[in-house]
């Protein structure tokens, strides 16, 4: 079977969606880049993909960083060649106390969820826009579209993911490009396994990844996921401003 994707390359690669998404494309034939910054756990992946038949490649990085982003990138290239599926997932969860709010914590959460991103797009889009192909595919959350207690640094993030997305897809719509905004609900990962409170819905990152890669494959601009979820959040957006407050006062983002 021929590969929808010869090269992917996915940050957030050492476990949850990012780890099942390598997995899956592996199995197809696709050649794999794994980015994250735990060595351990990404060298694991690699040699289970390696011993089933499949392609990978193990590259420990720091997405908060630019430059070592850059070297991700180029090195995919160089190793296995160029990308045409680009997976920006990584991400951090951080909850922030208003009584104990640290910039230093929300800063972090821009650096590596949103920043992460830019830095992935700058370093793959040129080689992409050279060839007029490519598929950028950003994993954000529904948590994008409305701000919870305590974790509004990773909704703020995801809602700039989407922005960012949202703005370049429109400018390079006639690039031969293709842009993906995924949003999931609650998927049982290890940055959701610090939740107290009630997930409904809750998916395990295998379906997730499934999921995502059936609404990548067929081109989907954005995908918000499971749909009960994602329709609640649509009837949220639109109640009085204080009915939301009390709504989301006790609740939980999707870390």
């Amino acid at each position: 079977m021929t590969p929808r994707y010869s090269v992917a390359l996915i940050t957030g690669a050492s476990s949850g969606i990012g780890s099942e998404l390598a997995r899956i494309l592996a199995r197809e034939g696709t050649k794999v880049a794994l980015v994250a910054r735990r060595k351990p756990l990404l060298d694991s992946l690699a040699t289970e993909i390696r011993e089933a038949g499949g392609t990978a490649l193990s590259i420990p990085c720091d997405v908060r960083e630019r430059m070592p982003v850059h070297a991700a990138v180029a090195e995919t290239s160089r190793e296995l060649g160029p990308i045409d599926l680009l997976i920006a997932n990584a991400a951090v969860g951080h909850v922030i106390p208003a009584d104990e709010f640290d910039a230093a914590l929300f800063e972090d959460t821009i650096r590596t969820n949103l920043f992460g991103a830019a830095y992935l797009v700058e370093a793959a889009l040129p080689s992409m826009f050279e060839r007029h192909a490519g598929h950028i595919v950003g994993v954000s959350s529904l948590a994008a579209y409305l701000g919870f207690p305590m974790t509004y640094a990773y909704c703020a993030s995801k809602s700039g993911l989407n922005a960012f997305l949202e703005g370049l897809r429109a400018e390079i719509a006639d690039s031969g490009i293709k842009v993906t905004t995924v949003c999931p609900g609650f998927v049982r990962t290890p940055m959701t396994a610090k939740n107290t409170g009630a997930m409904p819905f809750l998916l395990e990152a295998d379906e997730a990844a499934r999921r995502i890669l059936r609404a990548v494959r067929a081109g989907r601009r954005v995908y918000n996921f499971p749909w009960p979820m994602a329709a609640l959040m649509r009837l949220v957006r639109i109640l009085p401003g204080a009915i939301v407050d009390g709504a989301v006062r006790n609740a939980r983002s999707f870390e």
